[in-house]
């Protein structure tokens, strides 16, 4: 359904390759899809060409393209797994941002969609929380997301509408960084955190083990209807 593109970055001439799928009609807004450490695999590919089916544009950037293109990750494989691991701690999380900076320009400079929302997954999810802080997208939902908790600093500058979802049982988010989350988030009235009661980290993957689709259900639905909201 969707194509791969090259979208421009802030450094000179480079670019980098995103997965782009496009809705039937005239876009209705743009939805940037944010990879967890596996790549733009098939089930990212699927979130993107879902958003697409709904009247989205939507963009899945390669969030490690600085250290190879085309990374395509299997989470239910364990070398592939450590393999993931291994290029989210190479990752620079800061010039990743300036990526999803380009892509919000290119949607709505090359694209003309004005409306830019953005949902990221594990890794994706602590981008949609640095896109909320540091960018001007209007709307951004992090599943699962690590590392919020050492950013809580960057809260007082969010200023568009933000979604946590937060599995209470994230093997990669002890309680007391949620804990953490929850006092630094709550009273901010641009966020609103879901907690999910005993799930685990990834439970909304379109593939593998780790699915849970009775919440991964109501957690799109309410993402669905924080977009219909906001964009």
């Amino acid at each position: 359904m969707g194509e791969k593109v090259r979208i421009p970055t802030f450094e000179g001439d480079k670019s980098f390759p995103a997965y782009v799928a496009r809705p039937a009609g005239t876009p209705k807004a743009a939805i940037i899809v944010v990879q967890e450490v596996f790549g733009v695999n098939p089930g990212i590919r699927k979130k993107a060409d879902d958003w697409a089916a709904k009247g989205y544009l939507a963009v899945a950037p390669e969030v490690f393209w600085r250290q190879a293109e085309g990374i395509d990750l299997d989470s239910d494989i364990p070398e592939e797994f450590q393999q993931a691991i291994r290029h989210m701690l190479a990752h620079d999380f800061d010039a990743g941002v300036r990526d999803i900076e380009a892509t919000i320009r290119w949607i709505r400079g090359t694209e003309g969609v004005a409306k830019v929302g953005l949902v990221g997954f594990c890794m994706g999810g602590k981008v949609a929380y640095q896109a909320a802080a540091r960018t001007d997208i209007d709307a951004s939902v992090g599943y699962y997301a690590v590392g919020i908790d050492q950013m809580l600093n960057e809260a007082h500058a969010i200023a568009k509408p933000l979604m946590l979802h937060v599995p209470t049982a994230d093997g990669f988010v002890p309680p007391e960084a949620q804990a953490a989350m929850h006092a630094g988030l709550d009273d901010n009235a641009h966020v609103t955190i879901h907690d999910y009661a005993g799930l685990d980290h990834g439970f909304a993957a379109e593939h593998g083990v780790r699915r849970q689709d009775v919440a991964a259900q109501l957690a799109d639905q309410r993402t669905d209807k924080f977009f219909a909201a906001n964009l």
